[in-house]
């Protein structure tokens, strides 16, 4: 059975199957005066977003037009980031389609919402309190008082062990709970003389699902930046869900996925299995904006990706346009931004458009 457990301000709700309600992914600017109430997905674009040394002057849109956002970093060959780019070095396209790009920033500053999902299944034994430690300095080095994050726990279960908090030494000892959940039960067999007996089945690892979750009851109705990172070896063995479920509600909460690859091999070979956790995960986080980071069981090279996703999340550019394509029928819009340098762009695969409903709400 797949579950959150409830915790302060927050009450999720147990999943159920098939359904997806969207979170559109645009904001919705308002006028000068008197604006009405608006839904957190129809948040204006924020002052932060508008610096007095912006680039461009401040647009006003009037209430009911949508702009989409998307943050991206800029890279060289060589994965270093690219500051001071202004918005005449990029073009985007929406399902081919050229558009116009109303506003351009680089965000430094801008709140941060951020999930951390841990797998505590069998398979991370010998990698569990390395996640813990080097994740917990992790989140005392990149939030800030304007920030908020939370922790999810997965197994054969999906657990919130913390509810959204700025408070570090919360979210560090929300991790330091975790535990290795394997699944394996141990019953009592009549006439065995009371002995516990371990059973063989084990009901595998959730991922799929504590993403969807993550995702869809965390992230859906925050606003501003939003990412998941996942501790994960990313084999995924008894989801209710399907991945693309996952990267759809992912997508459709504007959440870009990070996927620290913690996968001690040894153990594999050791248990006569094979590994294929890999191929999964490089899909999901490159329809969402991020990227895998191979770092095995060594405590080095996952502090080395903690930091390399620190400084990305702190890194990037926003552009919001107005698309050309104004049905909002929900569908599922691709997304190509292109830089005149030719550098590389690490940015989400696309959108999905949402339903007019959401504009009035």
């Amino acid at each position: 059975m797949m579950k959150l457990v409830v915790f302060e301000r927050r009450i999720l709700p147990v999943l159920v199957l098939g359904v997806i309600s969207a979170a559109a992914p645009w904001a919705v600017a308002q006028q000068p005066a008197s604006p009405p109430a608006q839904t957190p997905a129809q948040q204006p674009a924020s002052p932060a977003q508008k610096p007095e040394d912006s680039q461009e002057p401040t647009t006003t849109f009037k209430v009911g037009v949508n702009v989409v956002q998307l943050f991206f970093n800029v890279k060289d060959k060589h994965g270093a980031l690219i500051p001071n780019l202004t918005k005449d070095d990029f073009n985007i396209a929406e399902d081919g389609t050229p558009q116009t790009i109303k506003y351009f920033t680089a965000e430094t500053n801008l709140p941060l919402t951020l999930g951390i999902l841990i797998d505590s299944s069998g398979s991370q034994l010998r990698v569990l309190d390395m996640e813990k430690e080097v994740g917990g300095a992790f989140l005392k080095q990149i939030l800030t008082d304007k920030d908020e994050a939370y922790v999810i726990d997965f197994n054969v279960d999906t657990d919130l062990v913390q509810d959204f908090t700025r408070d570090v030494h919360r979210l560090q000892n929300a991790l330091n709970k975790v535990k290795i959940n394997s699944g394996v039960t141990m019953p009592t067999l009549p006439g065995a003389g009371g002995g516990p007996v371990p059973t063989a089945s084990q009901r595998g690892t959730v991922l799929f699902d504590a993403v969807y979750l993550s995702a869809h009851d965390m992230l859906a109705k925050e606003v501003g930046r939003k990412a998941m990172i996942l501790l994960t070896d990313g084999q995924d063995e008894g989801s209710q869900l399907k991945i693309q479920d996952a990267i759809e509600a992912s997508q459709k909460a504007d959440a870009i996925v990070y996927v620290l690859l913690c996968a001690d091999r040894g153990s594999y070979m050791s248990a006569g299995m094979g590994y294929y956790g890999e191929g999964d995960m490089k899909k999901m986080t490159e329809a969402t904006g991020g990227r895998v980071i191979n770092v095995g069981n060594r405590f080095d090279k996952l502090k080395e990706a903690f930091d390399q996703i620190a400084n990305e999340l702190r890194s990037q550019y926003n552009i919001g346009y107005t698309p050309t394509n104004t049905k909002l029928d929900g569908g599922y819009r691709k997304l190509e931004i292109k830089n005149k340098q030719n550098y590389k762009i690490q940015a989400r695969a696309g959108y999905y458009a949402g339903h007019a409903e959401d504009l009035v709400k």
